[in-house]
């Protein structure tokens, strides 16, 4: 692609890669809101509305037999249990979306129009594909990380993988929310919305301020002056461990990069918010570049195509460049592929 000059704004990002901990947080909120409404932890808003009594909610006791009775519906029925243990369905726990869709709502077609008409409400499947350990590597024994890599507190603090796109902006959407009310709580003002980040910014955020550089620490080579491997990647042929991970690693393994940030090439690679399209280059503009396309369900594949950036455990080096850039679909989840946040920055006040 041809070399544009472009300008973004402003922006926070996450130093690390969304680990497993931080997801958790997100599937524990869905499946307590799920089970309270169940068990009838429901209290009336001074608005009218019903809510989630959280204090009921986060004392609820899972292992109680009373409880398990209670939220029947979140169990899997008795032909799918294994030794008739009681576990929760991965499917059931399913958040509700309800975002604003501001791009169609500002068409000059759409001026006056009723805003619900903008309004894009949806139910996501939010548990992580476990199955992704196995599914992605044919002829191979990568069941111990399909059985334990979320659930497992020693994975705590490595990067969350198996969440497809869609689960990404979920949990985006859901912190936004969980900050949000707890600053109107307080009667302060709310934050910007958490999203994924544009390729464009996460490109800017890789480079750490070298814009004449291969790598986020540099270059031109992955190892430092001691031999040292500068991220977690493939490094030989079938040889995954001398980097000092065999798959994932910790989120703030290796030396960050000049903007603070842990990881931006290597570990797992990272979803944007950006569409792929080959021609990219020729018709964004060169203010906070991006295409982006929410594409439905029954789209072909080829509009489903997500930027995914910064390369993984399990890539050789060429994709950990800045520059390099690949796809992948977004209804995919892999034990390659997780993502990290960023949020808007407000702008300066002048005094």
């Amino acid at each position: 692609a041809r070399n544009k000059q472009v300008s973004i704004s402003g922006f926070w990002m996450d130093a690390t890669e969304i680990t497993n901990n931080e997801y958790r947080q997100f599937t524990n909120w869905v499946r307590d809101s799920i089970a309270a409404k169940q068990m009838g932890f429901i209290k009336q808003g001074t608005d009218g509305n019903e809510y989630i009594d959280w204090k009921k909610a986060q004392a609820i006791k899972w292992n109680d037999k009373a409880t398990l009775e209670k939220i029947d519906a979140m169990i899997f029925t008795p032909d799918n249990r294994i030794f008739n243990k009681k576990e929760i369905d991965p499917s059931k726990i399913v958040f509700h979306s309800e975002i604003f869709d501001y791009k169609e709502a500002s068409r000059r077609e759409n001026v006056g129009v009723q805003r619900s008409k903008f309004l894009i409400k949806k139910d996501i499947m939010i548990y992580p594909d476990s199955l992704c350990w196995v599914r992605d590597f044919a002829y191979a024994y990568n069941e111990p990380m399909a059985k334990k890599y979320y659930s497992h507190p020693a994975f705590g603090n490595y990067p969350v993988v198996g969440v497809n796109w869609k689960q990404a902006t979920a949990f985006c959407e859901w912190r936004t929310h969980y900050l949000n009310s707890f600053l109107d709580s307080k009667k302060r003002a709310t934050e910007s919305d958490f999203r994924l980040p544009t390729e464009a910014q996460w490109e800017y955020a890789a480079r750490g301020g070298r814009s004449q550089s291969p790598y986020p620490w540099g270059g031109p080579y992955i190892r430092n002056a001691k031999g040292c491997l500068l991220a977690n990647f493939k490094p030989g042929r079938g040889d995954y461990a001398s980097d000092g991970g065999a798959y994932t690693v910790n989120v703030k393994s290796y030396f960050p990069n000049d903007y603070g940030l842990y990881n931006m090439s290597g570990n797992v690679a990272e979803w944007t918010i950006s569409s792929w399209t080959n021609v990219f280059n020729n018709f964004t503009s060169d203010l906070n570049p991006t295409y982006s396309y929410d594409a439905k369900t029954t789209d072909p594949p080829a509009l489903k195509r997500k930027i995914v950036r910064g390369g993984s455990w399990k890539d050789i080096g060429y994709y950990l460049q800045t520059s390099t850039r690949t796809y992948e679909y977004q209804d995919s989840a892999k034990s390659y592929i997780g993502f990290r946040c960023v949020i808007d920055l407000a702008p300066k006040m002048k005094k």
